[in-house]
C-alpha cells in the first residue's frame, strides 16, 4: 500500500526489486484542522481509499518519510480494522527521534536529520517531485536552492 503522493517513486522501485507476486494499491490522506472540535485539533481523512480488500493478506505500508508517526499510526489503526494477516511498515527516510507515538518501522532506508528534502517523490509546493535523486532544499529570500 503506497501512501500518495510522495511514496510513488519509492514504491515503483521497491516493487521491481521484490521477486514475489504482489499487488500495489494506493491510499491518499489529508490532514486538516477540525474546526468543530476543541482547540481546532488536527484530523486526518482518507482522500482515496484502497481498491482491494486486505482481509487475510500480508500488507506492507510504503511511506516516503516517517516523522512524528501520528499519520502513520492513524493509517495502521484504520487498516488493521480490515483484518490483514500481517501489517508492516517500510519507509525510505526515517526520523525516529521526532516520534510522538510508538510505531514499529520494520524496514527503513535511511535515518535522516530534520532537513527539507525534495526529489524522488518529495516536493516543495508540488515542485521538484520528479527530480531523479533526493536533494536538500534550502529556502532563501529569493528562491529555493537545491543541495
Amino acid at each position: 500500500v503506497s501512501i500518495l503522493r510522495g511514496a510513488i517513486y519509492f514504491v515503483a522501485d521497491l516493487a521491481r526489486a521484490i521477486d514475489l507476486p504482489l499487488q500495489i494499491d494506493f491510499l491518499a490522506i489529508s490532514s486538516y484542522t477540525n474546526e468543530h472540535s476543541e482547540a481546532g485539533t488536527k484530523a486526518i481523512r482518507f482522500l482515496k481509499d484502497l481498491d482491494h480488500p486486505l482481509k487475510d493478506r500480508n500488507v506492507l505500508i510504503v511511506e516516503d518519510m516517517v516523522d512524528s508517526g501520528l499519520t502513520l499510526h492513524y493509517i495502521m489503526r484504520s487498516l488493521g480494522l480490515r483484518r490483514p494477516r500481517s501489517l508492516e511498515v517500510c519507509t525510505l527516510l526515517d526520523r525516529p527521534y521526532l516520534r510522538l507515538v510508538d510505531i514499529e518501522v520494520r524496514y527503513r532506508g535511511f535515518e535522516v536529520p530534520d532537513d527539507f528534502f525534495v526529489g524522488y517523490g518529495f516536493d516543495y509546493r508540488q515542485l521538484y517531485r520528479n527530480i531523479p535523486f533526493i536533494a536538500y532544499l534550502k529556502l532563501g529570500p529569493d528562491q529555493p536552492t537545491l543541495f
